[in-house]
């Protein structure tokens, strides 16, 4: 260990720092990111009947394809006359963009029975191309759709497709009339079009809100270029070591992996930084030596560096149990990325620090002599005084606070139905509003019964049987392909609305026995996605707290210490959710939050609440050994409470940057976090876990005893017992 201190704060510290900035630099560019393999099972819970007839369609011939629903209204709501030009025109579209061999299939005429045309005669209604794309005119006149079986291997074909079946459709629909393109595949590309740069926009909102806060934070026009250069770097060392760990394992992961990967590693890095620099500060106020000083400042913040980003990696690892394959990739990812920031921060940051000297602090030069931070009278020895003359009262005060703001929670909804999911609406979800209007409101996105068979006569009775449910408009019957047949039904209920989904547990009883027989598509794929989010909250969030507990118990090795700070954090995840959702529905006017939602705020809060818990209480257990636990934690809230504070109000506005990003459940995430790491840092931090250490005194440590010795706090001796 000794070594390793003498090798990254020695004088020659600045080659190795060198040599670890070239070989980031060298990732980057002679390595790069892992290219992603997307799946449209990625998403799905695993296991589930929806998944499980997703992966049954993966074996047909036309997988990789998916319905793109053209949609045409007039403006003088009569599309009648333009029905003949609008039929030739599918046609000419399904020549070039249709890979299907049916493609009416995927979404049948409003009304028609399995079988049946959309004018429920025996010939081709108005604008219907012999041999064609059908195209269907709504009962009420208003609008008409076709629907064409599209190349959707990946959302990047899907995109492009997409983009040019719009483009086409622009240059060639009649005057009078408007196109639209909605249905799964429109949907698949709008969602990859929303994120069309939006990880390189995060990473530069990212950066510069970092930039400004480190600004701040130390008031010099050097310094803070030095952790966000290697933050920075780290950044996307961890984009590099994560997609390829990804692949290597052969994780999935989806677009906003990498987003949020990057915002845990500027948060996390950045608070990093912060300790060390702080501690190294401090030191070069008692040591000439700025090697010397260092050294001390790199063993002292180690410990609280290594023991934080192992309660994070910890609770980050737990969602590798989750039912959503994605959602193991942003674990594993996540993993990967703090230990890289970690990394950084403590083999990088030190060696450049002491290689320019003390100046860049200018122009507030730490000298040798200057007061300490534990000896000073600063704010937050002045809070922590303050809470010592009565500490019942604060922890009393602090726990109601906190019970009243996390009231919020008894009003949860859960479930964004798919025109809520996006913060900017696209056209497939505009467009499938206004189909809504004039077809049943399940045309865009019908429900596929899928089952293993090659009797055609078999799949004609399930659609005849399914066409009686209450809710199901139409149950169209498509013929076995190589041993799989399927029923598209179209639910007259809007989709992601209860009664769609009532529908949909409705079909499920009704097929109940039939083996090899899934429920997939639209509404069932999303109440299976609803099931496993509560299935893994569940099962995942208890992991995480007892693998947080083990990380603290090994730290501090107490028992009593690791269930108050752990306590802590979830009062404040409790907190931060129930005052979120105030803000979800009063201020962004959202009606519900993701399913998904709470478990990764619950781990991201957990895992980096505990840090600042960890950066107070490892310092409390520095200076309980001269002075006591009751002194012991005041001074070290007077030592950390500046940079604990800084590091916080930092993490919290690096969070709050995922609303850059198109989707509602990041948006949400990062409100849950950015109010959760504000009050851990300003009022559990500050005021609770301070209180309670108050009052337990040495009991804190249980059953640990932690012995007030004389031994000056910079003795040799003193560092080693640590």
């Amino acid at each position: 260990m000794e070594r390793l201190v003498a090798l990254l704060t020695g004088r020659r510290s600045w080659v190795l720092a060198l040599i670890a900035l070239v070989v980031g630099g060298w990732l980057l560019v002679g390595v790069g990111q892992a290219e992603r393999n997307p799946s449209p099972l990625a998403t799905l819970p695993a296991g589930y009947d929806s998944t499980k007839g997703a992966e049954l369609l993966q074996e047909l011939p036309e997988e990789g394809t998916s319905a793109a629903i053209v949609l045409f209204t007039a403006e003088d709501d009569d599309i009648e006359p333009a029905l003949p030009e609008l039929g030739e025109l599918m046609a000419d579209l399904a020549s070039t963009y249709d890979q299907g061999e049916a493609s009416a299939e995927g979404a049948p005429p409003a009304g028609a029975e399995s079988g049946e045309d959309a004018s429920g005669e025996g010939g081709p209604p108005p604008g219907v191309t012999e041999g064609g794309i059908p195209l269907i005119p709504s009962e009420d006149g208003t609008a008409a759709m076709g629907v064409l079986t599209v190349d959707a291997a990946s959302a990047s074909v899907a995109q492009e497709v997409v983009s040019a079946l719009r483009a086409d459709l622009a240059d060639a629909v009649p005057d009078g009339v408007t196109a639209q393109v909605t249905g799964p595949a429109a949907v698949q590309a709008d969602l990859a079009s929303v994120f069309d740069g939006a990880n390189i926009t995060l990473l530069a909102v990212t950066a510069s809100v970092v930039a400004l806060l480190l600004i701040v934070t130390y008031r010099s026009p050097v310094l803070w270029v030095v952790p966000l250069l290697v933050v920075g770097v780290a950044d996307q060392v961890a984009a590099v070591a994560a997609t390829r760990v990804l692949a290597l394992a052969d994780v999935p992961w989806d677009e906003s992996t990498v987003g949020i990967l990057s915002v845990l590693v500027f948060g996390a890095g950045t608070n990093y930084a912060l300790l060390l620099i702080s501690r190294y500060r401090d030191e070069l106020r008692t040591h000439e030596d700025r090697h010397e000083a260092m050294g001390l400042a790199l063993r002292r913040a180690a410990e609280a560096i290594l023991f934080s980003a192992s309660t994070v990696v910890v609770g980050v690892l737990c969602l590798l149990l989750s039912v959503f394959p994605s959602t193991r990739g942003l674990g594993l990812a996540c993993a990967v990325g703090v230990l890289v920031a970690a990394a950084g921060v403590l083999g990088v940051l030190p060696g450049l620090l002491v290689s320019l000297g003390r100046w860049v602090f200018w122009p507030m030069v730490p000298r040798q002599g200057q007061q300490v931070l534990s000896e000073s009278r600063s704010a937050w020895r002045r809070v922590g005084d303050r809470v010592a003359t009565a500490p019942s009262l604060y922890v009393v005060g602090t726990l109601v606070a906190l019970a009243a703001m996390a009231f919020g929670l008894t009003q949860l909804r859960s479930g964004l139905a798919p025109e809520d999911q996006f913060l900017r609406t696209p056209e497939a979800i505009t467009a499938a509003e206004r189909l809504a209007e004039s077809f049943p409101a399940g045309t865009s996105d019908p429900v596929v019964v899928v089952t293993r068979t090659d009797d055609a006569a078999q799949v004609e009775d399930m659609a005849q049987s399914l066409g009686e449910v209450d809710g199901v408009t139409t149950a169209t019957a498509v013929p076995p392909v190589e041993g799989i047949g399927q029923v598209r039904l179209v639910l007259d209920a809007e989709p992601g609305s209860d009664d769609s989904r009532a529908t949909v547990e409705q079909v499920r009883s009704t097929l109940s026995g039939q083996q090899d027989t899934y429920v997939t598509g639209g509404d069932a794929s999303a109440a299976d996605a609803d099931d496993g989010a509560v299935r893994d909250r569940m099962v995942v969030m208890p992991l995480i707290l007892g693998g947080v507990l083990i990380a603290l118990g090994l730290l501090l090795r107490s028992v009593l210490a690791p269930v108050i700070l752990v306590g802590s954090v979830v009062a404040t995840f409790c907190a931060a959710l129930g005052v979120s959702w105030w803000v979800f529905t009063g201020i962004f006017d959202f009606g519900a939050i993701d399913a998904t939602m709470p478990l990764l705020a619950f781990v991201f809060l957990v895992a980096l609440g505990v840090d600042y818990n960890i950066f107070l209480i490892t310092r409390t257990l520095e200076e309980a050994r001269g002075h006591g636990t009751r002194e012991g934690v005041l001074r070290a809230l007077g030592a950390t409470g500046g940079v604990i504070t800084s590091a916080g109000i930092l993490l919290a506005a690096v969070f709050a940057v995922l609303g850059v990003l198109p989707l509602v459940v990041l948006a949400q995430i990062g409100v849950v976090i950015c109010i959760g790491v504000l009050l851990d840092t300003l009022v559990v931090r500050t005021i609770l876990v301070p209180a309670i250490v108050r009052l337990l005194g040495e009991r804190f440590w249980w059953p640990r005893r932690v012995a007030q010795d004389s031994l000056p706090r910079h003795s040799e001796e003193f560092v080693e017992q640590l």
